[in-house]
């Protein structure tokens, strides 16, 4: 038997690795190809996954295939609206809900006679198309009060959506006299129409050197197509990326200010004003009642309205009676920065445009803007900081008062992004109060605002009322107080705006006073 040739053996050693290479090669890819795959089911198919509401909500955003935690799910599920099925393409006015074509009756007592005072009042709400064909789903958000503009008074309207059209306004009667039924549906044809998931608002942040300045996009995740700077938060792991300047580098930023949204001009045909904006639904009857005082005798309803006795502080010196020796910390947007002017307006103070100091009574009252995104305004970078880090400065206690408000400027942006936010805050505001049991904490929720085209499209009450959900899922059962803004702004007689008016902001601020100094018991 012939010996191989030494040659002969290395050839056949070498391709042998090199075959060898080629199966691992071809496996890696095999796995590879699995992986992506896997990834790219679960981005597109499941129900719990974030990537697929970052790249169908925002278009450039980047797929992480980040499973959402089962906690997470639970709050998604919490505040889920109800399945509306999608309109045939193209998309026709017709067949979306129309004020117009749609009614609302006041439902006779349940118990037979009239109403009284304790009462609940129910109004049955049909919604039609603008053929004039009933709705035989639900998912329209409607909005209803009951009202007298003579007693200035006014209550919100708690609304169960049957599924089929129908809807249910449950009103309860709080005053003698006149109450008269108002619904309204507010963005409804957003919900019809499906078209709430083709939003995207683009921000910016100014970069300058000396003479040299330059304009960048900015937001929680963008396309790597150029370098970018990385504005991630260490502590609390909050994404910010902008696209790296050409001349100047990333730490040159000075100013964070608002872009504009991105909208398809298509969907502007569906939207006219006085045809489904701001129209209210009439009645097939009588929309308003005449309640009569309490029945004597009758047993009164145990129901728990939560919160505390709202008191009226008036003037000055009720505010600052209340406020002395307190420090005051206000973090959020321009509707909590409301609250710090309100008060600036009537204490006695050194202030400035974050901090408002009385020496006398030793009050300290400070506003800090939260962290991006934020859509509508100009603020120095150095300004914007995340509201976990601040809560973990704070030391607490029985004279520390913290009122937060975040909600406003995450409108076009998923659900997922604003939960990650408020879970954040619900952690450093466990934090604060494992280390500081008294601290007290009082947190303003979304509210109504006026409809404009744009707004219509980019931020609408459908929007709001998704935040506000999530707001009260996620600190649900932890030791803070709300200051219900929905259904303050819902109740009152004035015009719905993202920045109440004044007599509104008044009420608000004496209900957070009244967290304050709570009424004493007899």
């Amino acid at each position: 038997m012939t010996e191989a040739p030494f040659y002969s053996l290395h050839v056949s050693v070498a391709l042998t690795a090199q075959l060898e290479w080629k199966c691992r090669k071809g496996l890696l890819l095999e796995l590879l190809l699995l992986l992506l795959f896997v990834c790219l089911f679960v981005c597109f198919r499941s129900p719990i996954s974030f990537c697929k509401q970052q790249l169908f909500f925002l278009g450039s955003y980047r797929c992480y295939c980040y499973v959402l935690s089962p906690e997470e799910r639970r709050l998604l599920n919490s505040i889920a609206w109800p399945e509306t099925p999608r309109l045939p393409v193209p998309i026709s006015l017709n067949t979306t809900s129309d004020s117009a074509h749609s009614t609302f009756t006041i439902l006779p007592v349940r118990t037979g006679g009239q109403w009284h005072v304790g009462d609940e009042l129910e109004a049955l709400i049909q919604i039609g198309d603008f053929q004039g064909r009933p709705k035989q789903f639900g998912g329209d958000l409607v909005i209803a009060r009951l009202h007298d503009r003579t007693l200035l008074a006014g209550v919100a309207g708690r609304v169960v959506d049957h599924l089929n059209g129908s809807y249910t306004a449950v009103f309860p009667l709080l005053w003698e006299g006149r109450a008269q039924v108002e619904v309204t549906p507010k963005s409804i044809l957003l919900l019809s129409v499906n078209v709430n998931v083709l939003i995207r608002r683009q921000l910016t942040h100014l970069f300058r050197s000396g003479s040299v300045s330059e304009t960048v996009a900015c937001n929680e995740c963008l396309l790597p197509t150029q370098p970018l700077c990385n504005y991630t938060d260490l502590h609390t792991g909050e994404p910010w990326f902008c696209y790296k300047p050409k001349n100047l580098s990333c730490d040159t930023r000075i100013t964070h200010f608002r872009g504009s949204p991105n909208i398809l001009n298509s969907f502007y045909t569906f939207f006219h004003r006085g045809v489904n904006m701001k129209v209210f639904i009439q009645s097939s009857g009588f929309s308003n009642v005449t309640v009569l005082p309490k029945e004597k005798g009758k047993k009164k309803k145990k129901k728990s309205l939560g919160g505390t006795t709202v008191r009226q502080f008036n003037n000055a010196s009720a505010i600052s009676q209340c406020l002395t020796d307190k420090v005051v910390h206000m973090y959020g947007d321009s509707t909590i920065r409301q609250w710090f002017d309100y008060l600036n307006s009537v204490l006695v103070k050194k202030t400035g445009p974050f901090m408002s100091v009385d020496m006398a009574r030793n009050i300290l009252v400070k506003y800090r803007p939260h962290a991006p995104p934020l859509s509508w305004t100009t603020i120095p970078a150095n300004e914007l900081h995340y509201i976990a880090n601040e809560l973990d400065g704070i030391f607490g206690g029985s004279r520390t008062v913290v009122v937060l408000s975040v909600w406003a400027h995450f409108g076009s942006y998923p659900i997922e992004v604003y939960i990650r936010r408020l879970q954040s805050i619900r952690r450093a505001v466990l934090r604060l109060l494992d280390r500081a049991p008294d601290t007290l904490v009082v947190i303003r929720t979304a509210n109504l605002r006026a409809l404009t085209l744009g707004i219509a499209l980019t931020n609408s009450d459908w929007y709001s009322l998704q935040r506000d959900r999530a707001l009260r899922a996620v600190f649900k059962g932890l030791n803070v107080h709300l200051v219900d803004a929905w259904d303050m702004v819902l109740a009152h007689y004035l015009s719905h705006e993202i920045h109440p008016r004044p007599p509104i902001i008044k009420n608000m601020v004496d209900v957070l006073l009244s967290y304050i100094c709570p009424q004493k018991k007899a």
